[in-house]
């Protein structure tokens, strides 16, 4: 039996802020039990949901040292869809409205709780073979595990994983601070280690140290080795190439699922979405006041509003596009300049756009069910998961051929009979409407065709199995 001891800063259902908190808290329980005992530690946030604290049994607390502070450690633990999860206890650092706050704050926040996720692993009697990390945040358990720990029976042979879900965020601080903060001797901090730049970076400092090295797709993995995508890191991902592997994320079938969905308004599968499927769309058309035609193509967004996921290209051909026979429809909020210009544009058009710029569960679930076509034309996407949302909801992708967009959507060729969605190659605003365009040609001209994309998209899996298994041979791998 191989034991796994995830670490993170976030996991559903306990705390989200993105997609990590659905990789931490859904893929564990898709590993096969037989073979896997897989458990988490997550900090235990004042600002968790209150029904789960009060859910949550007393294990045990002691002190620890960071550095010249000595600090309480609590541990507590809950079992949820039988996994255990184990939650670190501080409310020095872990008070406060939000995971995240200011960078200063959570440089110690996050030193405190890789510290304490490992010292916490004896007294709670689980010795894991594997520790598998999770972005920054965890980035110096490896590092704590070849230093302070390694001396340790108990500690010895355990070898670390860290995941990358988003090399943009590293956790860069002042050498000094971080060395004051972490206790590491000042031989760590040099440019073959914890060092970048003249900061110290906790990312690097975990790429530099684990064992192997994920990320969230395989062409996120090849992108990251170039200058462009590999925010200052692209050598040291090239250098650590042999230990680098994407598996592509997965999204919870159960949650999303067009068939059992409560949140739509007419239920669908594969084999009836021609007929049921076009009912969301006119009861959302009529939800939020556009012009109520079922055959006319709505195009579904549901993002962050913000440069990463392209809307510099969206904006910049936005009345063009408002000239085609098409309804838009966007959900999210984000930077303000494009919360701003969706709201310009849902009062121009009005009728044929909607800008909802707030964020709901149900309503993402509304427009996944409701769109014909769901546009992601992202910068840059380690993984994505609304492409594989849209996929399961028969609603078609059109992408940006980039990082975990690539891997998951396969461009549709009229002559091959083949592909899921729609896809553009450059970064360029008219290449990107030239493939709306074309997709609105097969939504119109060749309504058969675009049917047989829906049904090649609906019988793909992107369920967490499917990743599970790919972590499976990792963990054997590293024996």
């Amino acid at each position: 039996m191989k034991k796994v001891a995830f670490i993170a800063s976030e996991g559903v259902p306990f705390i989200k802020t993105g997609g990590l908190a659905d990789v931490v808290g859904s893929l564990p329980k898709c590993f096969n039990k037989d073979e896997f005992d897989v458990r988490v530690i997550l900090p235990k946030y004042m600002c968790m949901k209150q029904e789960f604290k009060d859910q949550l049994q007393y294990v045990t607390h002691f002190y620890m040292d960071l550095n010249w502070r000595s600090q309480y450690v609590g541990v507590l633990q809950i079992e949820y869809d039988g996994i255990l999860f184990y939650f670190i206890d501080n409310e020095y650092y872990l008070a406060g409205p939000k995971p995240y706050g200011n960078i200063f704050e959570d440089i110690e926040k996050f030193a405190f709780f890789s510290k304490a996720a490992l010292s916490a692993l004896p007294v709670i009697g689980f010795q894991p073979d594997i520790i598998h990390c999770h972005d920054w945040q965890t980035g110096l358990v490896p590092v704590y595990l070849k230093d302070r720990f390694h001396d340790g029976e108990f500690y010895r042979n355990m070898k670390s994983v860290i995941t990358i879900h988003n090399l943009k965020f590293q956790g860069v601080w002042d050498i000094k601070t971080v060395q004051d903060v972490t206790g590491l001797p000042k031989y760590y901090f040099t440019p073959d280690k914890l060092e970048a730049y003249g900061d110290a970076n906790y990312l690097k400092g975990g790429i530099v140290y684990a064992d192997a090295i994920t990320t969230v797709s395989e062409t996120y993995a090849e992108e990251i080795k170039q200058p462009f995508y590999g925010e200052h890191l692209d050598g040291l991902m090239r250098a650590r190439a042999n230990s680098l592997r994407g598996i592509v994320n997965g999204i919870d079938y159960n949650e999303y699922n067009p068939e059992t969905d409560t949140f739509i308004a007419q239920q669908y599968n594969a084999r009836n979405f021609r007929k049921e499927k076009v009912k969301n769309k006119v009861a959302l058309q009529q939800e939020l006041g556009l012009e109520v035609d079922p055959g006319k193509m709505m195009i579904g967004m549901v993002s962050r509003l913000t440069d990463q996921k392209g809307f510099d290209l969206i904006a910049y051909v936005m009345d063009e596009l408002c000239q085609d026979n098409v309804q838009l429809v966007i959900l999210g909020t984000g930077e303000e300049r494009y919360e701003n210009m969706f709201r310009h544009f849902d009062w121009k058009y009005n009728g044929k756009v909607s800008a909802q710029i707030y964020y709901s569960e149900p309503m993402s679930h509304k427009v996944y069910a409701s769109s014909d076509a769901f546009l992601m034309p992202s910068l840059f996407e380690p993984c994505g998961l609304s492409q594989l949302m849209s996929l399961r909801y028969g609603t078609v992708p059109i992408v940006r051929e980039t990082g975990g967009l690539k891997d998951t959507v396969e461009p549709y060729n009229e002559f091959g009979n083949s592909g899921t969605g729609f896809s553009f190659t450059n970064y360029n605003a008219h290449e990107m409407l030239s493939i709306i365009r074309y997709a609105e040609n097969i939504y119109y001209n060749k309504k058969r065709e675009w049917n047989k994309i829906i049904d090649r998209g609906m019988a793909k899996d992107f369920s967490w199995n499917n990743s599970a298994k790919k972590y499976e041979e990792l963990y054997r791998w590293l024996g």
